[in-house]
């Protein structure tokens, strides 16, 4: 039995935007947008922000990076929302202003994703009104925990 063909072009996508350079990177999710299955596509490009996110969150570039993804997937509410969440995650996690509102709005991947965080501003915010029970919970651990950053 054969592999879908869904399945075997998102191996190739995601081989495609590990290889991919930087001043391609928005053609590259342009093309996969328009891939006619819109799910695979979408959730090949999210995989793929969400790595380069990770690895970008830090650095001097990111505004730059966010700009022209942000670009790259602007008729796509859910990307556009995972890359203001990565926006939001960037600034608890380097300690730069954020909304206390923007953060209990947030999905619950970022909630969660900040509640293990080092932020302590951030961390008793979710303890106390994170949505769910294990983001509450892992907020309340991380403040028991003393820092070591």
């Amino acid at each position: 039995m054969s592999e879908p063909d869904e399945h075997v072009r998102y191996k190739a996508y995601l081989d495609e935007f590990a290889q991919v350079a930087d001043p391609d990177e928005a053609g590259l999710i342009g093309r996969v947008l328009a891939d006619p299955d819109v799910i695979m596509a979408q959730a090949a490009v999210l995989r793929h922000l969400d790595r380069r996110a990770a690895v970008l969150c830090a650095e001097p570039g990111w505004e730059e990076w966010a700009q022209v993804m942000a670009r790259a997937v602007v008729r796509h509410p859910f990307l556009i929302r995972r890359l203001r969440e990565w926006s939001l995650f960037r600034a608890v996690t380097l300690r730069l202003p954020w909304q206390q509102d923007d953060l209990l709005a947030a999905s619950d991947w970022l909630q969660l994703k900040a509640a293990a965080g080092p932020d302590p501003d951030a961390l008793a915010v979710l303890a106390d009104r994170g949505r769910t029970k294990r983001i509450r919970s892992t907020a309340r651990t991380r403040l028991a925990k003393p820092s070591r950053e």
